[in-house]
């Protein structure tokens, strides 16, 4: 166990809360012009997957539990969960979708992530910062639209929706990061 500040939590951080492991989901630091800085804390509940929202001034400390960090290779989804193959012993492990909630719509084969694992149990997932996408749908070309500000909405692999540049047309690859989905540039394959 480390104590770290509750102002240095990040999504994927495991914690130790009254000897109950949580996962944290988000975290956001808030300075109000008068009054203590705070930290907002979203949390999933390891042993049960119930969601819990916590305050901390930012400075309070908090026990941020021992987690082993692995890198590993998505194989396929089915009735039973998620499964991952660990690339350098080829030992599989299947993951529960309550631990891989959200992320599920960025995972495609083979794409690398690390699984956090405490014991034997996979508690969270980290994705890479950035993944490419194909876009499936978005309103069409304008000729002569310029690229300054105005972006357009778009659906891509898996359903995700991003706002990209009046250029991007359907079947363009783009990448986009995992954190907010935002569009960061046309895929250079």
């Amino acid at each position: 166990m480390a104590k770290v500040i509750a102002s240095q939590l990040r999504k994927g951080n495991v914690v130790e809360i009254n000897e109950q492991l949580y996962v944290v989901l988000t975290a956001q630091n808030f300075h109000p012009g008068k009054g203590t800085p705070v930290t907002q804390v979203d949390m999933r509940r390891i042993s049960d997957g119930t969601k819990v929202s916590e305050r901390w001034k930012t400075t309070d400390s908090v026990e941020r539990a021992h987690v082993e960090e692995s890198e590993y290779d998505f194989l396929y989804e089915d009735g039973e969960g998620f499964h991952f193959m660990n690339p350098e012993s080829y030992e599989q492990v299947t993951v529960s979708e309550d631990v891989i909630g959200d992320s599920k719509v960025f995972l495609r084969d083979g794409i690398r992530c690390f699984l956090k694992l405490h014991g034997d149990n996979v508690i969270a997932i980290e994705l890479p910062q950035k993944v490419v996408v194909e876009v499936e749908e978005t309103e069409p070309v304008v000729k002569g639209q310029t690229a300054s500000s105005s972006y357009k909405p778009s659906t891509c692999t898996g359903g995700i929706r991003v706002m990209v540049p009046p250029h991007i047309g359907v079947g363009t690859r783009i990448v986009i990061t995992t954190e907010d989905n935002s569009y960061v540039e046309r895929a250079k394959d």
